[in-house]
């Protein structure tokens, strides 16, 4: 049966490959877009077209788990493992595509890195306009800190820009 599905699989992990590096270039260049000059535009077309990479992906490992449950293995790394490991007993030449499955892995890592790292990012620069718009509305702002005995607090802040 696996020869059967192997050339499947083959061409499944080199397109997941292809997905998995559009999606890191995607991240890069999103984060390249926060360090700079912040173009709510650019933003927006990455975030799209990152949405679209992710769908891909998706499909990509929708239909992986069912090339593996044809072989009665589970989604996953051991289960792509196993599913290689069966392959070359049977003489299958899985360089390329251990190959691909070991880039994929990589790549994940580092997109899961740099996706936090963006989000992280972001986050900040959505508290920082939304202070800055209370600040400006004249709307004040619960901030909670620690006391000096380590317990919380709530402070209100009173900067205002304008005051009505």
């Amino acid at each position: 049966m696996i020869e059967k599905t192997f050339p499947i699989t083959e061409k499944l992990l080199s397109n997941g490959l292809t997905a998995t590096q559009k999606l890191l270039e995607l991240l890069n260049t999103e984060s390249d877009n926060l360090r700079q000059k912040i173009d709510p535009n650019a933003l927006s077309i990455i975030a799209a077209n990152k949405k679209e990479v992710v769908v891909q992906l998706e499909q990509f490992s929708k239909q992986l788990g069912q090339v593996l449950a044809t072989e009665k293995l589970t989604v996953g790394h051991d289960g792509i493992n196993s599913y290689l490991g069966k392959a070359q007993s049977v003489g299958i030449n899985i360089e390329n595509s251990r190959n691909c499955w070991a880039n994929i892995t990589a790549l994940s890592k580092k997109c899961r890195a740099l996706n936090e790292q963006n989000g992280a990012g972001i986050d900040l620069l959505s508290r920082h306009t939304q202070r800055s718009l209370q600040i400006l509305r004249g709307k004040s702002q619960l901030a909670s800190t620690y006391g000096p005995d380590g317990s919380t607090r709530s402070e209100l802040f009173s900067h205002t820009l304008i005051s009505v």
